[in-house]
């Protein structure tokens, strides 16, 4: 947006600049030649931000879905490690309270005999 207003300021100053000459330009462009190359730069100007705002949204989608799947992949990660882990703890805790039984029923075992 910037780009078109300073063109368009460019094309208001060398059209006033141009009108103010008592002389014909060293060109020997007419006035109104002068305002339609002013007015085809500023389009030109125009066209060209519009494409490096094109390219930036396209950047910024593009940077937003690498880390989004990245996000994704590293909590599937973290998410496959807790289930490991509890797991994990599942069979430890399991493990405890057989081993806990166990002796429970030797305690019971000795105490009958």
């Amino acid at each position: 947006m910037n780009k078109l207003l300073v063109a368009l300021g460019l094309a208001a100053t060398v059209a006033l600049v141009g009108c103010s000459k008592e002389k014909a330009p060293e060109t020997g462009a007419t006035t109104g030649q002068h305002l339609e190359n002013a007015a085809d730069q500023a389009a030109h100007d125009v066209k060209d931000a519009s494409q490096n705002a094109a390219n930036a949204t396209a950047t910024a989608v593009d940077n937003a879905a690498e880390s989004t799947e990245r996000a994704a992949n590293n909590a599937a990660a973290h998410a496959e490690a807790a289930a490991h882990n509890a797991k994990e703890a599942a069979k430890d805790a399991t493990a405890a309270t057989a081993a806990a039984v166990e002796q429970g029923a030797a305690n019971v075992k000795e105490k009958a005999q």
